[in-house]
Parts: structure tokens; sequence; C-alpha cells
């Protein structure tokens, strides 16, 4: 029993020892998230196996992990960039990326928990000034919006995919040129829309005088055909019908056949 109170003190030692190895060796990875492994005795950065995912961990107490987002990420950027004719433009571009899971040991170790500012903002930079430089402020300012997004994000897809980033999609928010040209290029544009406006309206109107000619000329050619068709015998016949179907008539009438100056009958009604 005397021997008791001096096991207390290293027992209890060893206790609290063991509390704080397993305090420093036990680790939760959360939701979207996955670790890099440093081993301190064992070689550095762990590059050959899978990164540590979701949960929980037991990792040696001298060694490290570095906790990195692998879902989708944005990043934005706002730049100021030249036009073909050398004019600045401004550019506000936003990205949508996540590192590679396999790969992040090797992201680690070679770009560090700051690649998106040590390369993926400067490959963004680059793109979008390589891209902008090909067209004019008109172009960037009306038709090529989605033209110069999709070359941005290849150019920029080109220069990161080696890097161990994966890049899903650039969205060019907004192009901002100097008010002088914007305001230059607006008078061009309504000055356009209203020469094609009155370029419809000449058309419109041409065709719609084409189309009173032809029917013009179809009633002349319709009574052309008309007249050369109407004889004498064919007249003198259909005034016969004609007296036929009003001598039927319940009205009164006098009707002399043989009187008229053409041979056909006279009708003299009471009317």
């Amino acid at each position: 029993m005397e021997r008791l109170p001096k096991l207390v003190l290293p027992i209890t030692a060893i206790i609290f020892f063991v509390l704080i190895v397993v305090s420093k060796s036990a680790l939760t990875i959360g939701s979207g998230e996955a670790g890099v492994l440093y081993r301190t005795f064992g070689g550095g950065v762990v590059t050959d196996k899978a990164p540590l995912g979701e949960g929980f961990h037991l990792i040696m107490p001298w060694n490290k992990v570095y906790i990195y987002e692998v879902r989708q990420q944005e990043v934005f950027e706002s730049m100021k960039v030249l036009s073909s004719n050398g004019l600045d433009i401004q550019l506000d571009a936003s990205a949508w990326f996540q590192p590679k899971y396999e790969s992040l040991g090797k992201l680690h170790q070679e770009k560090s928990e700051k690649y998106k500012e040590r390369i993926l903002l400067p490959a963004i930079r680059s793109a979008a000034r390589s891209v902008v430089g090909r067209y004019t402020p008109e172009q960037l300012y009306s038709s090529k919006r989605d033209a110069i997004q999709k070359e941005i994000y290849e150019e920029t897809k080109n220069i990161v995919d080696d890097q161990y980033i994966q890049l899903n999609e650039i969205l060019v928010r907004d192009v901002t040129l100097p008010q002088p040209i914007r305001e230059a290029i607006e008078r061009k544009l309504n000055q356009e829309q209203a020469s094609l406006e009155y370029e419809f309206r000449l058309v419109t109107a041409e065709k719609e005088a084409e189309k009173l000619r032809i029917e013009a000329q179809g009633k002349a050619d319709a009574n052309r055909i008309l007249s050369a068709s109407l004889t004498d015998k064919i007249l003198r016949d259909k005034g016969i019908e004609a007296t036929l179907q009003l001598s039927n008539s319940p009205n009164s009438k006098v009707i002399v056949v043989g009187s008229s100056k053409d041979g056909l009958p006279l009708i003299l009604g009471n009317n």
C-alpha cells in the first residue's frame, strides 16, 4: 500500500502523455476537403499516394497534414488589357476551378497553398491580354463577347493543365471601354441600324410594287383574252339565254325579237 502513492505520479504522467499524443495524432478532414501528408522523418510530402479523404484520421504527432479545398471554387479578376489598336480595356472575369485530386501532393510540393495567386491568376491575365489584343474595341463591345470568353478559357486551360489545376470555366463578367470610344461605337451602331431599317423599307416597297405590277398585268391579260373570245355569235347566244331567263320572270315585260341593231331581242318592261 505504501508503494501506491509512488506509482500514481508515473501513471498520471504516462496517461497525460498518451492523451497529448492522441490529441496531436487525431485529425478530422471536413466535407469537400482533402489532406496532404508531410512526413517529418520520412521523405517530406507524400506524392505517391492519394491524399487523405474526408473523415477521421490518426497520424504520427511529428507529421503534418495540409488541408486543401477540392470542391469547385471561384476566383475573380479585374484587369486592364489592350485592344488590337492599343486602347485600354477594363476586363472583369471569373474562373471556376479546383485542384486535381490525385495530384494534390505534387501541387502542394511544387506550387504550395498559394497556387491560385502564383499560377491561376497570372495565367488568366496572360490569356486575357493575348486574346483581347486580337480584337478591336467595337468587336469587344458588341459581337465577340462569347468568342473572347471561349478563347480565354482555352488559353488559360493550356497553361494550367499541367500545373495540377483543373479549370472548369472562364466567365467574362464585363468589358468596359473608354467612354468616348463607347459613345462613338453606339452612334455608329445606331446609324447602321437605321440604315438597315431604311434598306428593309425600300426592299419591302419594291416587292409591293412588283406585286401590284404582276396583278395589273394579270388583269390586263385576262381582259385581252376575254375580249378576243367574245365573238358576235357568242354575244347573240348569251343574249338569247338572258331573254329566256327574263321571259320566265313574273315581272311584266314586252320582248321584241330581232329589234335591236345587233339582232338581239329588245326587252321592254313596265318599269
